[in-house]
């Protein structure tokens, strides 16, 4: 149908079927023989004929601006622009607290100084995202180390260390830190995450046991409920806790203490290693700035 379609736009521009046979080089019988098979399939008259000559009727008119337009669009499929090709991704994933402090500043560093890449954050708990960065789901995340080696596929780098206090309300800030944790209600850091663990490892080693009244993994919610009079809880002093509520008060747990410690893991021979590397370098620029006086960064 297509070439009978051109054929007679060729006939309406030339006036004749010989004219036309001449040009798109059909005999004058071949050409007759294909409008002939236009009409039929159009169940229509397009030519008034008289012996050999042959001119186009009042039907053929109509029908002529809608052949050439459809011959036209049938020309520019293969001519359209194509859709610009994406950008190569990086698959980020982030603990919450860096998300809400760290992570948006390298973000717009890392994007103002590589416009090759693009990226896509993907949010979770340590141990869910050190699985999806073995997996290759992730290029790179920042997670809390864990209690156990990593695969030997997969690198890490250290990037800062957050002490863990004692957190109490105000009106309890001259107590003495054990007598507040055996006696007051205690609020507990989700003990299936790599914090949490930390945290029952110390009191487990101190001797420590706890009134405990709730048990959550998100910090923040933690903090509120310390300030709210809950109860008592150990938290790292994170980026987003530069300074504490006003309603609480943080006691450091002496020669105690411990840390958490934050750091990139990605796979040790990803094909990105030099992009991953520049990330690297942006988390350790950002981090000088926002980090508190008393975090150790690596």
């Amino acid at each position: 149908m297509l070439r009978e379609l051109n054929t007679f736009a060729v006939v309406a521009q030339e006036g004749t079927f010989a004219a036309a046979g001449q040009k798109i080089g059909l005999t004058q019988a071949a050409v007759s023989a294909q409008m002939q098979r236009l009409e039929t399939e159009l169940g229509i008259t397009l030519f008034d004929r008289s012996g050999r000559a042959a001119k186009l009727n009042r039907q053929g008119q109509q029908l002529l601006p809608e052949i050439q337009a459809l011959l036209r669009q049938f020309q520019q499929l293969g001519n359209k622009p194509q859709a610009p090709a994406l950008k190569p991704q990086l698959t980020l994933g982030a603990i919450v607290s860096i998300q809400r402090t760290l992570l948006p500043q390298v973000l717009l560093r890392f994007h103002r100084h590589n416009t090759r890449f693009r990226t896509r954050v993907v949010p979770g708990m340590s141990f869910d995202l050190i699985n999806q960065v073995d997996a290759d789901e992730l290029d790179l995340a920042v997670v809390i180390k864990p209690p156990f080696s990593l695969a030997n596929e997969l690198t890490w780098t250290p990037l800062l260390q957050e002490p863990y206090q004692l957190l109490v309300p105000r009106q309890l800030a001259n107590a003495s830190p054990i007598e507040l944790m055996s006696q007051q209600p205690f609020i507990r850091y989700e003990h299936t995450s790599f914090g949490g663990r930390q945290v029952d490892r110390y009191l487990r080693e101190q001797g420590i046991d706890v009134n405990e009244v709730c048990e959550i993994d998100e910090l923040d919610t933690l903090v509120t409920l310390v300030a709210k009079g809950l109860g008592v809880a150990i938290v790292p002093q994170t980026l987003s806790w530069r300074r504490w509520p006003a309603a609480v008060t943080a006691l450091d747990l002496g020669e105690q203490r411990f840390y958490r410690q934050l750091g990139l893991v990605h796979k040790a021979d990803k094909a990105q290693a030099e992009v991953l590397a520049e990330l690297k370098q942006h988390f350790v620029a950002e981090l000088k700035k926002a980090a508190p006086a008393d975090t150790d960064t690596a």
